[in-house]
């Protein structure tokens, strides 16, 4: 009885310990987006509101999540390693300003490759999952692609849709996305603003 008596208590507090997410697109929500990929430090430009945004966001209980689409690795443009050297030198910029980032992860195929984890596949988000033992519910996603949104969609997550980097065009798909529905912003401090006020708790 004990034993199950522990197991249960255990049970009971990984549940308390869950947190709720928050997952940001990289390209196009975070930095400029470019048609010939961001492949290092110097093509790196931070869009407007950014660090004000995360700022904000990092004062909610919520992890932060990055997960990037990164096949200019799969292309054979640059290494693995030096994409994780990028990513890192981007998430140290946001931890200057005064923002916080939980967890970064990036898919490295090149398209065609079928991989488990390119967005619109959930890849990152479950790996994201596991490692960091998030509960999905209420959880969100904020992308400037169609494939964000899917990926979104699969695992059950709020979803919006930003119109800078690629977003403005990719709104133009939105009535032959099936399975989701959400608000389309204009940008990351919009998102992080309606994210905000949707998770506010109530007034007593």
């Amino acid at each position: 009885m004990a034993d199950r008596a522990r197991q249960a208590l255990g049970r009971i507090c990984s549940i308390k310990t869950m947190r709720t997410s928050v997952f940001l697109d990289r390209d196009g929500v975070i930095i400029e987006n470019r048609p010939d990929h961001v492949k290092a430090w110097s093509e790196v430009q931070f869009l407007p509101g950014a660090f004000a945004a995360l700022r904000r966001l990092a004062q909610s209980p919520a992890a932060i999540v990055i997960i990037s689409n990164q096949s200019v690795v799969g292309r054979g443009i640059i290494t693995l390693e030096a994409a994780w050297k990028l990513q890192r030198c981007i998430v140290d910029e946001i931890h200057e300003h005064g923002g916080r980032i939980d967890a970064s992860y990036l898919c490295p195929h090149h398209p065609d490759e079928g991989c488990r984890c390119r967005k619109p596949a959930p890849g990152m988000i479950d790996q994201a999952t596991q490692e960091l033992h998030l509960d999905l519910f209420d959880s969100w996603l904020v992308g400037d692609a169609v494939s964000d949104l899917l990926a979104a969609s699969a695992r059950g997550i709020h979803a919006i849709l930003v119109r800078t980097g690629r977003g403005a065009d990719q709104e133009q798909q939105l009535p032959a996305v099936a399975g989701w529905s959400g608000p389309v912003v204009a940008d990351l401090p919009a998102a992080v603003h309606y994210i905000l006020q949707q998770t506010k708790e109530p007034t007593p």
